[in-house]
């Protein structure tokens, strides 16, 4: 039915790799119209065929370390290889047939007639090329090409395709580029059509630039031709297998054991909080952080553009926009969600990102019963945070006086938290600053904890530490004292003003 199967059962799905979730129409790769094409060549009886090497079966490793180089550069005679295996595996194989098949079971027949084919045609290459050639060739059939062993890897922040021939990643902060290459850019187009069509957008030049996810969340943004002047950019902010906590948070040093106690009573008492911060600083991290601190009674509902919020708790609503469709037609923006959820009964409301007129709402729904909302606004500062606030309501079109804005922001927002990516590439929470009121025109605001930097070590890193601003009653006193949380806090804010001293 496959083709010609291989007497090699040392070759099997390699579980180094991970398999996305299989999608009808994403198993079969849009390289060529060759892949409609029914089986036709596969090897005829009674041809000499010698048989498959043999990998070497070994235990795999209980906890393998991530390599420290992603792939060496491969030369051109090896992708010319892949092509020509690649072309005779399409010939082989009946494509309709694999897709009905799991992932395991696949890649074992697409392993077994790779294998035959090498063996055929005689390549001359190592068992390690070969097993290369068979790991690459699978991924690009059932999964994401070049991209899986990137994927695969837990200690990678984000990736960044500029174009078949360009892949950088981000670890630890920094910004590094891979040996790794597409075949070319319409096989780097029909990777991110396959992508974005597990989550029902689209991608090509009539819809060039598309926000999607993938199956463990991850974020993903692909900008096409002709937008994009040397081939497709393909973006991939990637989400931790597991979810991280404020406690590891402290010990990254991303904040101190004591701030770490604050933010766990701001999410406690249902103070509205909104995250502030720029581009990789670590806002949608610590917006998961905080809701662990959410009462799992409570009924939350979460709006967002690309679903990727990870929360625990068992009562959960989750919206994500949707583009129009090729007519123009359909489309459901994020201020339709945040409008919507508010006939829904929520006692949350969670926005992954306010980024336009949304925000008018959502500071409504804050200030009419549903304490503890939360969201995240790109800005550099508490300060700032509030400026971007007034300006995208003046985005919606409302014509309010300034002072009535600034009045509806102070009596919804109680709390703003600022993360920011220091310039040695290390994620720091700066500052826990509370908006306490108005005095005349001008919105008052005041900082409980500070990250002060000291200087730097040999290696470059900076140094520095939280301290409290020594307020000893924060404005949410009273919500900390009907929760019943007074005395942690009252204790966390004099130990962080003791070690200052």
């Amino acid at each position: 039915m496959f083709g010609k199967r291989g007497s090699d059962d040392g070759n099997r799905f390699n579980p180094e790799f991970r398999q996305p979730a299989p999608a009808p129409a994403a198993t079969v790769p849009a390289d060529t119209a060759v892949l409609a094409r029914p089986a036709s060549a596969t090897p005829q009886p009674g041809a000499a065929v010698a048989p498959p090497a043999r990998r070497p079966v070994e235990p795999p490793p209980l906890a393998p370390p991530p390599p420290k180089k992603i792939q060496r550069e491969r030369s051109e005679s090896y992708y010319d290889t892949k092509s020509q295996v690649f072309s005779a595996l399409i010939d082989t194989i009946d494509l309709s047939q694999l897709a009905k098949l799991d992932p395991e079971s696949a890649r074992e027949e697409i392993r077994d007639i790779v294998n035959d084919i090498i063996a055929i045609k005689n390549f001359a290459m190592s068992i390690a090329e070969q097993e290369e050639l068979l790991e690459d060739i699978c991924n690009d059939v059932l999964g994401y090409g070049p991209l899986e062993p990137l994927l695969a890897r837990d200690d990678i922040a984000d990736i960044m395709v500029n174009g078949s021939k360009n892949v950088y990643i981000e670890v630890n902060g920094k910004v590094e580029q891979t040996g790794i290459r597409f075949r070319d850019n319409q096989q780097l187009l029909n990777i991110c059509q396959r992508i974005v069509s597990q989550v029902g957008r689209r991608v090509d030049e009539s819809s060039p630039i598309c926000d999607a996810r993938l199956p463990d969340g991850s974020r993903v943004n692909v900008i096409a031709p002709p937008l994009s002047i040397d081939g497709t950019a393909l973006t991939i902010r990637k989400f931790k297998k597991d979810k991280l906590t404020l406690d590891q948070l402290v010990k990254f040093g991303a904040i101190s054991p004591q701030g770490a106690e604050v933010l766990k009573i701001i999410g406690r008492v249902r103070c509205n909080i909104v995250i502030s911060g720029g581009t990789g600083s670590g806002k949608t991290t610590l917006l998961n952080c905080l809701t662990n601190y959410i009462d799992r009674e409570e009924r939350v509902i979460t709006c967002e553009d690309s679903a990727e919020l990870q929360l625990q708790q068992p009562h959960v609503v989750r919206l994500e926009t949707r583009p129009p469709n090729l007519e123009g037609e359909g489309e459901v923006t994020m201020r339709d969600l945040v409008k919507n959820c508010l006939r829904m009964r929520p006692e949350r409301i969670i926005v992954g990102e306010v980024r336009g007129p949304e925000v008018f709402d959502l500071l409504q729904a804050m200030n009419t019963g549903h304490d503890g909302s939360m969201g995240t606004i790109h800005s550099n500062s508490p300060r700032e945070c509030l400026n971007r606030i007034e300006s995208m309501i003046a985005m919606g079109g409302y014509s309010l006086p300034q002072k009535t804005v600034r009045e509806i922001v102070v009596g919804s927002i109680d709390v703003i938290i600022q993360a920011a990516r220091l310039r040695d590439g290390s994620r720091r929470i700066t500052h826990i600053t509370e908006v306490i009121g108005m005095e005349g025109d001008v919105i008052i605001t005041q900082d409980l904890v500070l990250y002060n930097i000291k200087g730097e070590d040999s290696n470059g890193r900076l140094l520095g530490e939280h301290v409290s601003t020594g307020i000893g009653r924060p404005h949410f006193w009273d919500r900390a004292r009907y929760y019943g949380e007074e005395q942690r806090l009252a204790t966390a804010l004099e130990a962080m003003e003791k070690r200052a001293d």
